[in-house]
């Protein structure tokens, strides 16, 4: 006797795997992170995270260019400052790195969505992402400066605002900043789960937001917490945001589908440096495709609930996906 049901039947070919293919990444996904720097004249490549780079203002217009011809909906924005001091100054500067980039990114593709990362660990001299008093972080002084940050770059043309800070209440902050300075169309989309984790080493190398001394553990998230992680969701919610964040994504998609299931905004994952930076070592060393294994991350970001996917991939993903079907 043979089997009547034989799931193979639906995986014998390319396109019938197209037709039953249950998950699908496309280019309406994904995010792709930048980093800007100052100075002019400036393209320096990342060594830790190849093919990315640090680019000053002026030279952005060949890279945004691209962006957009690919279709590649939002960037992300990271600023490195000239400068740096004990509270984060630059990162409130009207006229800072990340808000000049904002304005110059309008001005070249005016329909890309410009999204920029809300802390201060990239422009404060001790790295970490508030005020500091005898050494401890201290939440509400940090929370006035996120919100002169987050308005600032809404004044400069940001369409979405991304704190990342994990100082508590900073959402609720924000919103009321945002909404008295006159953007109450402006978007907030919160790293509410962010993991204190071990995956963003090649990001620190990147931005120069490596903390001079400690680490982040009194405000990031324990990385064996679960129900954490939906109590973080659910009180950003509340506060305002309107798009939720988890980070890392590849080691926390059961974190991902759990946060999702229970949460009624839209979901971002974000496939952090120390991910990416893996892939791409591996397959510089021949263990593995790149191409299948990058888009097999990004499919398993999607499957685990993501409705966003921020990528250092995104680029190469976007041609990828538009060679063939993924098999």
């Amino acid at each position: 006797m043979f089997p009547i049901i034989r799931p193979r039947r639906l995986r014998q070919n390319a396109n019938l795997r197209r037709l039953v293919r249950e998950t699908r990444v496309s280019v309406d996904d994904l995010v792709y992170p930048l980093f800007v720097t100052h100075g002019s004249g400036s393209v320096c490549e990342i060594g830790a995270m190849p093919g990315n780079c640090q680019w000053s203002v002026d030279r952005l217009q060949p890279e945004i260019e691209e962006i957009a011809a690919l279709g590649i909906p939002a960037v992300l924005l990271f600023g490195i400052p000239e400068s740096k001091d004990e509270v984060g100054s630059g990162a409130y500067d009207p006229d800072g790195i990340v808000q000049r980039a904002v304005r110059e990114i309008k001005r070249v593709a005016p329909e890309l969505l410009v999204i920029t990362d809300v802390c201060l660990c990239e422009y404060t001299s001790h790295g970490h992402c508030g005020v500091l008093e005898e050494g401890c972080v201290c939440n509400d002084p940090t929370l006035e400066l996120l919100t002169r940050t987050a308005v600032s770059h809404a004044d400069a043309g940001a369409d979405i605002v991304a704190p990342s800070d994990m100082m508590d209440g900073r959402v609720a902050a924000i919103r009321e900043g945002l909404d008295g300075a006159g953007h109450a169309d402006t978007v907030i989309m919160s790293y509410a789960v962010k993991y204190a984790s071990a995956f963003y080493g090649p990001f620190r190398e990147a931005a120069g937001s490596a903390p001079q001394f400690g680490d982040r553990r009194a405000y990031q998230m324990d990385p064996p917490n679960v129900r954490e992680a939906l109590r973080e969701a659910r009180l950003d919610i509340e506060e305002g945001a309107d798009i939720i964040m988890v980070k890392p994504a590849l080691a926390y998609l059961d974190v991902l589908t759990k946060v999702a299931a229970e949460c009624p905004v839209p979901m971002a994952a974000y496939n952090v440096s120390g991910e990416f930076s893996m892939v791409k070592a591996a397959a510089k060393a021949g263990w593995i495709d790149e191409r299948r294994v990058a888009l097999e991350i990004l499919t398993a970001i999607k499957r685990a609930g993501a409705d966003i996917i921020i990528t250092y991939h995104a680029k190469e993903a976007v041609r990828w996906l538009a060679e063939g079907n993924g098999d």
